[in-house]
């Protein structure tokens, strides 16, 4: 079983106690005489009463435990100064922490409303550690006259590492699966935070609970030696259950009530295709909006949701929605409990014009469609996971806004099921970069039906998805991603496999290393774009090899060369936007 690090006192005030032992720790490096001569091991020392709710009494390894009377009056001396540099070091502590500005206390949001009125959504980076989970719990209580509800996902890298952990254990010694390094680094990541924020006993209790159970399944995987795609779901389900827990605590101590569920005990039903389930919409969004109605006149509460997860409407066992399945979850929940916006919390201020990493002078955009959100999303653009908006659509009236975690009071983007595109030109230019283009010709079946039959038939077989297609009588040509379909590698010897199975009706060739370019805008205005964007691609000297315009008609997307693909984006977004 892992061990469960013991509780620290009380400590108030954390980011105190943080700016404490930091000062601390400055303080005690700057004595490097007395620090020379004390040899590795531990000393306790005891704090001075002025300081002692400021920090926990402090442990540092400087004397050996000595069995020998001789050697203990030997370190005597050593022993004494080093309680004087700790208390010196304590009282500099203390005397900052005393000169700084006390932290504002956190408000329960929602005191004068009955029923949830919005959901939030914060993704794994904005709970990544303790202090991360702070600036989340301000957030949410930085807006009284709303009454959230909030998803979170898994802390930090949380996910990947249960992934690796579950891989390694099909390699290792039911015996020593304690010892695992993914295993470990999420049992401190927990601890460490359940430390810094001071969560009660039963929190403590639970995620100690949690983590054992976690050991213990990746100890049925041992012996097992198969990690299946059920296993994989309950595995990844522990980054979610944790996270929340923690979140819920941490708002408990501040005096704010809230109360943590795993989605699937308010009714999230899914099929059972474990690692990318489909939500059974007709039993899950009843049974959420009976699961959350709040009692008249019952106190205000924030529930704290699992993202990510639901439960096999046959097999009863944990599920997954597929990666960014948490936007799944706070749209579905939005949905049930009919509010009217869904807040989806990023590190940027909304969506951009284009990838900020490419194009310095991107800009926000203060309003998306449901459609053209969800075009971006397909071609690359981190806006929500695809899925994530057919309950929006399906409601109707739910709109998703995506916000800055860092500027709170910044706008972000709507997104909803309309807009005015009477002035609109063209709304967000996206790359999508190494995919490759195949063409298909035939002659055989020149003046016949079935052809497009035929060629997707073969595409279906081999489970191949593709992005763009443009078709004539006897051609079609098309992009596919190969590295979301097939191990990197694999895939020439996968292409070459899928071109094979075409001998008998068309010729293929494809090529490697190529982009596209996705121009989200007003199609009605069509003639105006392509002409702007061609003469920018000729000054660029960028030659187009493929072109398509969406059935969404909100989209036109080019096919160039991938060594091409970022000057060609700059100079798009220069003539449309700068």
């Amino acid at each position: 079983m892992l061990a469960s690090p013991a509780a620290p006192p009380n400590r108030g005030c954390c980011k105190s106690a943080n700016l404490a032992d930091s000062l601390l720790l400055h303080a005690i490096t700057r004595h490097h005489s007395c620090r020379r001569d004390l040899a590795p091991g531990r000393c306790s020392a005891t704090l001075p009463a002025a300081t002692s709710s400021i920090t926990a009494p402090l442990e540092l390894r400087v004397i050996p435990q000595l069995s020998s009377q001789r050697s203990q009056r030997h370190n005597i001396t050593k022993r004494c100064r080093w309680h004087v540099i700790a208390a010196a070091a304590h009282a500099e502590a203390a005397a900052a922490v005393a000169s700084a500005p006390p932290l504002p206390a956190l408000q329960q949001p929602g005191i004068h409303m009955d029923q949830i009125s919005v959901v939030y959504k914060f993704g794994g980076s904005s709970v990544a550690t303790a202090e991360r989970m702070r600036e989340v719990a301000a957030i949410v209580c930085a807006f009284p006259d709303q009454a959230p509800l909030v998803v979170l996902s898994a802390m930090g890298k949380t996910t990947n590492l249960l992934l690796q952990a579950g891989e390694e254990a099909l390699n290792t010694d039911p015996e020593r699966i304690a010892e695992l390094a993914p295993l470990r680094a999420i049992s401190e990541l927990h601890h460490a935070t359940a430390n810094d924020i001071g969560v009660d006993p039963s929190t403590r209790e639970e995620l100690h609970r949690l983590l054992n159970n976690l050991q213990q399944l990746l100890v049925g995987i041992s012996i097992m030696q198969d990690l299946t795609a059920r296993a994989r779901d309950s595995l990844v389900s522990f980054g979610e259950r944790l996270s929340t827990r923690l979140f819920a605590a941490l708002l408990n101590s501040q005096g704010v009530h809230a109360v943590q569920h795993d989605a699937w005990d308010l009714g999230v039903t899914t099929s059972d295709n474990f690692g990318n389930a489909d939500v059974d919409y007709a039993a899950t969004l009843p049974a959420v909006r009976a699961a959350l109605q709040q009692a008249p006149g019952a106190a205000p509460c924030v529930p704290i949701v699992t993202g990510f997860l639901g439960r096999g409407r046959n097999t009863g066992a944990i599920t997954t929605l597929g990666r960014g399945g948490s936007d799944l979850t706070a749209t579905l929940i939005g949905a049930a409990l009919e509010v009217p916006e869904v807040q989806v919390w990023k590190d940027v201020d909304g969506v951009l014009t284009s990838d900020p990493r490419m194009v310095s002078l991107a800009a926000p955009i203060p309003l998306l469609t449901f459609d053209e959100a969800t075009e971006l999303a397909y071609f690359g653009a981190a806006v929500l996971h695809p899925s994530a908006m057919q309950p929006a659509l399906q409601s109707g009236a739910l709109c998703v806004r995506v916000k800055n975690s860092y500027n709170r009071l910044a706008p972000g983007t709507l997104i909803s099921s309309s807009r005015d595109m009477s002035d609109a030109l063209v709304t967000c230019i996206v790359l999508k970069p190494h995919v490759t283009v195949m063409d298909i010709v035939s002659t055989k079946m020149l003046g016949q039906f079935g052809f497009l039959s035929t060629t997707f038939g073969i595409f279906q077989r081999h489970e191949v998805s593709v992005d763009v297609v443009a078709t004539s009588e006897v051609s079609v040509s098309l992009t596919l991603d190969p590295s979301r379909i097939w191990s990197r590698d694999l895939i020439d010897d996968e292409l070459d496999s899928l071109v094979s199975s075409f001998t008998d009706i068309a010729k293929v060739s494809y090529q490697r290393r190529m982009a596209i370019i996705s121009i989200i805008c007003n199609v009605e205005r069509t003639s105006e774009i392509l002409e702007r964007a061609f003469r920018v691609l000729k000054e660029q000297k960028v030659n187009v090899k493929m072109m398509s315009q969406g059935a969404s008609k909100t989209n036109i997307s080019l096919i160039v060369a991938d060594e091409e693909a970022e000057r060609a984006v700059k100079g798009l977004h220069r003539d449309f936007f700068e």
